[in-house]
């Protein structure tokens, strides 16, 4: 079976119900799909950026989805980071325990961005270039990698580059 009809089977919102994650409401122009996990120190730092991300760019036909890929965390639990983390209204927060959604847009850790427009991926990578490596962060970003693919999308043009290299917790890790 092709992917894309796997995703709507196998991606979840949070009471449990199919989902297609692809689908979005008219008007959409991207779909930022933000892989997380209650439990990735480095995902839960990027919390506020993440909001303010969801806020600049949700009112200029931006939809933010947050993905948990590790298949050991409840609804409850999932429900409770939103809450603490105060993601409500920001972004919906999506299951993707069969890792359905992670091998179509090829995600490795938590936090990584996709950017979904046009059709396809358009972005992948990360957020920022805050973390160098596991356990090196820079004070500030000096590059804003969403934002930039972000504003490239609404401005018609080519996202560049199209790919970074995300730190984070691997997503591999919440198979075993």
């Amino acid at each position: 079976m092709p992917i894309l009809p796997l995703l709507a089977v196998l991606v979840q919102t949070l009471a449990g119900a199919s989902v297609d994650p692809l689908q979005a409401p008219a008007g959409t122009r991207a779909i930022v799909f933000l892989f997380t996990s209650t439990d990735c120190p480095i995902s839960n730092r990027y919390a506020p950026e993440v909001r303010r991300l969801a806020e600049t760019y949700g009112s200029k036909g931006v939809v933010f989805r947050l993905i948990y890929p590790n298949p050991a965390e409840t609804a409850a639990a999932i429900g409770e980071h939103m809450a603490a983390f105060q993601y409500a209204g920001a972004a919906e927060a999506l299951r993707d325990p069969a890792h359905a959604l992670v091998k179509f847009v090829r995600a490795t850790v938590t936090p990584e961005a996709a950017v979904y427009a046009s059709g396809r991926i358009v972005y992948r990578g990360r957020i920022d270039d805050r973390y160098v490596e596991l356990g090196v962060e820079r004070p500030a970003a000096t590059r804003r990698d969403l934002a930039n693919a972000l504003a490239a999308v609404l401005a018609g043009k080519q996202v560049e580059p199209p790919t970074t290299q995300a730190v984070g917790c691997f997503i591999a890790d919440f198979a075993r």
